[in-house]
């Protein structure tokens, strides 16, 4: 595709990056909403780990785009984007949740966006250049780990014994 056919749909870089941006988003909201359809029904320890996998493999897949995108999405209407998404990202989350047959959350919008926000914050540590290479190796085991506890503490006494 030539420049001049690009700007023939996006008139500006704002209008492209913005279209890339969202591009982006939509991917990794997709991954995570398939993810969660997947892994409804069973306990919330594979519910965890499925959903950490789906989550880093959609946020890492392009390390140098989502670095870019990470950095403009504050920008170019961005934060407007971004809000939507996790709003859809929650919405699969917590619908997931209360499939759980090990736990029950009485508050599973709540839970599912702490959830996300904690699988996002190390993705986006690594994202800006803030992590070491152990970091990096390991973000989706450790993140896990992190993500199971707080659902199994958070899903009541059956959670926990699972």
């Amino acid at each position: 595709m030539s420049v001049g056919s690009l700007y023939q749909y996006y008139p500006n870089r704002d209008a492209l990056l913005a279209a890339v941006l969202a591009k982006h988003l939509e991917w990794v909201a997709e991954a995570v909403e398939q993810a969660c359809a997947r892994h409804r029904q069973v306990p919330v320890a594979e519910m965890a780990a499925g959903l950490v996998t789906a989550l880093v493999a959609a946020k890492l897949r392009d390390q140098g785009a989502s670095k870019a995108l990470y950095a403009i999405a504050g920008e170019r209407g961005g934060a407007q984007l971004v809000a939507r998404i996790n709003t859809r990202m929650v919405a699969a989350i917590a619908a997931m949740l209360e499939t759980a047959p090990d736990a029950h959350f009485e508050a599973p919008i709540l839970t599912a966006g702490i959830s996300l926000s904690a699988i996002v914050g190390p993705v986006r540590t690594l994202l800006e250049g803030n992590a070491s290479p152990t970091f990096e190796a390991g973000l989706e085991q450790q993140t896990t780990l992190l993500l199971r506890a707080y659902l199994q503490a958070h899903g009541g006494p059956a959670a926990l014994k699972a």
